[in-house]
């Protein structure tokens, strides 16, 4: 029996993605896979349901999208998508998988909610970093869309022109970049800054983050700290404690004062983004600076940050972005469907889904099957809240 594969329309406000696009099909449709497509779901993202027609997808409602698919494959599921996504729990049933982006260590009940409903779930955030599972690799696809995202927003608030340009009204200088983070987002903000005319540097607490940093276009900012245990398990930043920060921030004023445009790209998976620049540090950049917090939606980097929102604070603007990805909703719908197909033919690679919890790809990120919370940090995590 062929494996029947929906793809809803994302219902988050104002998320354009689409889990999957028409172009994704082709692989999958060699497996005997068909897929039934919500009426609407790519077009916010350029994506008409006559292209999903012509590769051959069904088109039909939400409830039968649920009802008829063994596979839900979704942008944010339930958790990532906390108070429109419950809707959607009425229609979840025994045995059928549901996958996409879904908060898993912090959306804990919502997590519990779709473990009653007997689906199981895994999570696109838990893909773990190794090399057979970067085709999968969905967090680094949306941060290199959110760090392009993050400097068009800032070229766009900063009352300064990026470029050097020579005019025969004078000389217009530079302006002046600071990246802070040098992952995935932190990369291709720099390289985006660096086309764009900026002159970009750089800090990461990671040693290795300075050479791919210069390697895009950055000057390196070296503070004088002990970062050697900042990198955690699978190449994500690791949480540090109260001092390092506080050291850290102090270094880094110094830094900020020179600085057109700083954009903070500090986060830690499951947890509340650390503090950088604290309310007193933004205060004393040049009026006419501008901060970008890429960290918004887990509580900021910058102590001054509302998520959504615009604040100005002694001439300093500081921009709280949400869902950047979401603005770029074909391109990134591509690299995020090219993800999801992927892992979902790693999963059913005859057609046929198989949850084999020996292989660590499905074990990683796996967090709900047979009615149970079945991942081992989220049950832990739930375990004392449920108390």
């Amino acid at each position: 029996m062929s494996l029947t594969v929906g793809i809803p329309r994302e219902t988050f406000p104002n998320e354009r993605r689409v889990a999957v696009t028409p172009g994704a099909f082709d692989k999958l449709s060699k497996s005997g896979v068909s897929f039934l497509v919500e009426q609407g779901a790519g077009a916010a993202a350029g994506f008409p349901d006559e292209e999903y027609k012509a590769k051959g997808a069904a088109i039909g409602s939400r409830e039968e999208v649920f009802a008829k698919s063994d596979v839900i494959l979704m942008v944010r599921a339930l958790g990532a998508n906390p108070a429109q996504g419950k809707a959607d729990l009425a229609l979840m049933r025994k045995g059928q998988a549901i996958i996409g982006f879904c908060e898993p260590l912090t959306a804990l009940a919502e997590c519990d909610s779709i473990a009653k409903t007997g689906a199981t779930l895994l999570s696109m955030e838990l893909m773990p970093r190794i090399t057979r599972a970067q085709v999968m690799d969905a967090l680094s696809s949306m941060a290199t869309v959110a760090g392009y995202e993050a400097v068009l927003v800032a070229a766009k608030t900063s009352p300064r022109m990026f470029p050097m340009l020579m005019t025969a009204a004078g000389t217009i200088a530079p302006a002046k970049v600071f990246v802070i983070g040098a992952g995935v987002a932190g990369l291709q903000a720099i390289a985006t800054a660096k086309r764009l005319g900026a002159v970009v540097s750089a800090y990461d607490v990671r040693a290795a983050a300075k050479e791919q940093a210069e390697s895009v276009g950055a000057k390196f900012v070296t503070l004088d700290l002990d970062a050697a245990a900042a990198e955690g398990s699978g190449g994500y930043a690791k949480a540090m404690d109260e001092a390092f920060y506080k050291r850290q921030r102090e270094l880094m004023t110094a830094v900020l004062r020179e600085q057109d445009v700083v954009i903070t790209t500090a986060a830690v998976p499951g947890k509340k983004a650390p503090i950088l620049i604290t309310a007193e540090m933004a205060r004393a950049m040049r009026p006419g600076s501008v901060v970008i917090d890429m960290a918004a939606e887990r509580g900021g980097n910058c102590e001054l940050t509302r998520a959504g929102e615009v604040v100005i604070e002694n001439g300093v603007t500081i921009v709280g972005p949400m869902n950047l990805p979401s603005e770029s909703p074909y391109h990134a719908s591509q690299m995020y469907a090219k993800n999801i197909t992927a892992f979902l033919q790693h999963l059913a690679p005859k057609g046929a889904l198989a949850i084999d919890a020996n292989d660590e790809i499905v074990r990683e990120t796996l967090v709900t099957h047979d009615g149970k919370v079945v991942h081992p940090r989220v049950a832990a995590l739930l375990s004392p809240a449920a108390a």
